[in-house]
């Protein structure tokens, strides 16, 4: 603003602690300036970039990085499906892992589900929820296995980049001291009864969860 001065009435016009603040918020704040540019940029979750989107990040609490396993056929001692077992894979090293950086329009989902995860109650519901919009409503759910224990049950195979999204990202709140394991599913070899999707009697075998 131009004379910004004048625009203070007498009765303050010798306070050096108001005219300092007045002085210093022209500084920051010049309407004169594109505001239209600042809210479609920074200010508008849904239209932001870069560093508008880096900075909605860090207020929902997610990053845009990602530390990506290139192969998940590599032999290792993690639990669950990540890994393979003896005699069936190379060793994986840390050379197979890949940093990534989302691109705007993955990480703009990333952050609306997060925010929206950070204000929501803590139940199988909600996961469920959370699991459709993160994986564009393909069928996955989570199972409460009773005992403290949960899994989340996917009947597709996820992608390296899903995965370190599932696992790393911090998008998928875990209750505390909850078990949690993933499943894939291949659905082309695995019985299931009508209705489920997945192969009938004579054309896949039975699923057989570890004890």
């Amino acid at each position: 603003m131009l004379n910004h001065r004048d625009t203070v009435i007498s009765q303050y016009a010798n306070s050096p602690t108001l005219l300092q603040l007045i002085d210093s918020m022209n500084g920051y704040i010049d309407p004169r300036t594109d505001m239209q540019s600042f809210y479609d940029y920074i200010w508008s979750v849904d239209t932001a970039e870069g560093f508008g989107l880096d900075v909605w990040g860090k207020i929902v609490g997610v990053g845009r990085s990602l530390r990506v396993v290139a192969d998940l056929e590599a032999f290792g001692f993690s639990e669950g499906i990540v890994y393979q077992p003896f005699d069936q894979a190379p060793f994986f090293s840390a050379t197979d892992i890949t940093v990534v950086d989302l691109v705007d329009t993955d990480y703009r989902k990333l952050i609306l589900i997060k925010a929206l995860a950070n204000i929501s109650a803590m139940n199988a519901k909600t996961l469920n929820l959370l699991l459709r919009q993160l994986f564009d409503d393909r069928r996955c759910y989570v199972i409460d296995l009773g005992n403290m224990r949960m899994r989340y049950v996917f009947e597709f195979a996820l992608t390296p980049i899903e995965y370190a999204l599932l696992t790393q990202s911090g998008v998928m709140p875990r209750p505390a001291g909850v078990e949690l394991t993933i499943l894939q599913l291949d659905p082309d070899g695995t019985f299931g009864f009508a209705g489920s999707g997945l192969q009938p009697f004579d054309a896949g075998a039975f699923y057989t969860p570890a004890p």
